[in-house]
């Protein structure tokens, strides 16, 4: 049976790097960031974009998922409200997998020196610091199974994921 794993967390956890490995764990697998459906200049955040955000990812990961070549589908994505889970998955009914969702939570401490890091490079900016960490809390209160990140390098974090999703439950 397909698997889809989805993986959320607030901005800067390392939810892109961790699948990236996971990837390389997982096969056959893909991988949709839903960050790749948000890359646009200008980036504008309208009900209409929204929409075709939501429908592009929707159409690939149902694609994915009918797709015979992949047994595993990694999505990845900041979901911090139950709803976002709820919208998405009521649009791929109809279509057999196991769910398996994921937030890779850290302490406050480890987001901010994940989210310097990237405004070194230029992939952030100083107020993305206190945006992301004002949402850790949400992810706790999540049905999801949690992964602290804190203590663990991107290769234990893609290998405790793939464990859980390897496993087989008698």
């Amino acid at each position: 049976m397909k698997k889809l794993i989805i993986i959320n967390g607030t901005m800067g956890v390392g939810k892109s790097s961790v699948c990236k490995k996971l990837l390389e764990k997982l096969t056959p697998g893909v991988w949709l960031d839903g960050d790749w459906c948000w890359n646009m200049n200008p980036f504008i955040v309208t009900e209409e974009n929204k929409e075709m955000v939501e429908d592009n990812i929707c159409y690939l990961l149902r694609s994915f998922l009918n797709n015979s070549g992949y047994e595993y589908v990694i999505f990845c994505w900041v979901i911090h409200e139950e709803y976002i889970f709820e919208q998405l998955l009521s649009r791929l009914k109809g279509i057999e997998f196991k769910l398996y969702k994921i937030t890779l939570i850290c302490t406050e401490q480890v987001l901010v020196e994940h989210i310097q890091k990237d405004i070194e490079i230029g992939g952030r900016k100083q107020e993305d610091i206190d945006r992301s960490a004002a949402r850790l809390p949400l992810y706790l209160s999540m049905d999801t199974t949690k992964i602290d990140i804190s203590n663990l390098t991107i290769e234990q974090t893609a290998d405790a994921i793939k464990q859980l999703v390897t496993t087989k439950k008698l």
